[in-house]
């Protein structure tokens, strides 16, 4: 590695260690009605059916392009487009987080399925900087696991997920897609593998989402608290991206040993 890699792998590893944003006493006492409406307008059954359908809605509407960023060998080229990408995310997120918010309880059943789809069209987005455009099943589980990473609400929900994001990392650089793409079983596991993840996510954003948005419930305020929230939440996603895809192409080329 050159110097930047090697400051990058650090950043890498620092993310790792770093503790999840959201914390237990965000939602206090004084919350607990605002947090039962909240779960009962969006429950994780909810959640679960909107990261169905959000990752599809995704995928169209980022553009179809020839991956010739696999062939560039400028981390520091590539950061800086994940970057822009991170950037307009963060400010698209947070104008929406205030129109949505300024209508209090009412915006959330918006708020939500567009703060996750845009959450998925990120992450997808920031690979693409990265030459990582594929839309199968692995790709589909390695994009979930970058959301439960930035979607955290303990150390042991992030560890997990960093884990199965490293698994992955291994498994597809030791596998060609089309050769993945011939394997009718192991397609299959995925699908199932993809199923179990979307669950499980559901319920740990509900959870996540709920701290982060309490507040945005109270009409008045909810403008000001949803904006803040969206922004905050979306650079944890993008950071969330851009340290996984990082290291994949690192390990990809050779410049991480993968274990």
């Amino acid at each position: 590695m050159n110097e930047y890699e090697r400051d990058q792998h650090r950043a890498i590893q620092a993310w790792k260690a770093q503790e999840p944003s959201v914390v237990d006493n965000i939602v206090g006492t004084a919350l607990t009605p605002v947090t039962w409406l909240f779960n009962k307008v969006v429950p994780s059954s909810a959640i679960e059916g909107v990261l169905h359908a959000s990752d599809w809605i995704a995928q169209q509407t980022l553009a179809t392009k020839p991956d010739v960023k696999q062939k560039i060998d400028d981390l520091k080229l590539l950061d800086d487009e994940a970057d822009s990408v991170h950037n307009w995310a963060i400010g698209y997120a947070s104008t929406e987080g205030g129109v949505t918010g300024a209508v209090g309880l009412y915006g959330i059943p918006v708020d939500i399925p567009a703060t996750v789809t845009l959450s998925l069209r990120t992450i997808r987005a920031i690979g693409g900087s990265y030459g990582y455009t594929e839309t199968n099943e692995m790709e589909k589980q390695f994009v979930l696991s970058v959301l439960g990473a930035a979607g955290a609400n303990t150390m042991a929900e992030k560890t997990a997920a960093i884990t199965t994001l490293r698994s992955l990392q291994v498994t597809l650089l030791r596998q060609t897609w089309k050769k993945m793409a011939e394997k009718a079983a192991e397609q299959t596991m995925s699908r199932e593998a993809v199923l179990i993840a979307i669950r499980n996510l559901a319920k740990q954003l509900g959870i996540n989402l709920t701290k982060r948005k309490a507040l945005q419930a109270i009409p008045i305020i909810g403008a000001g608290v949803g904006a803040a929230v969206n922004g905050s939440y979306m650079r944890d996603v993008g950071w969330a991206a851009r340290r996984a895809y990082q290291e994949r192409w690192l390990i990809d080329r050779g410049k991480i040993i993968s274990n």
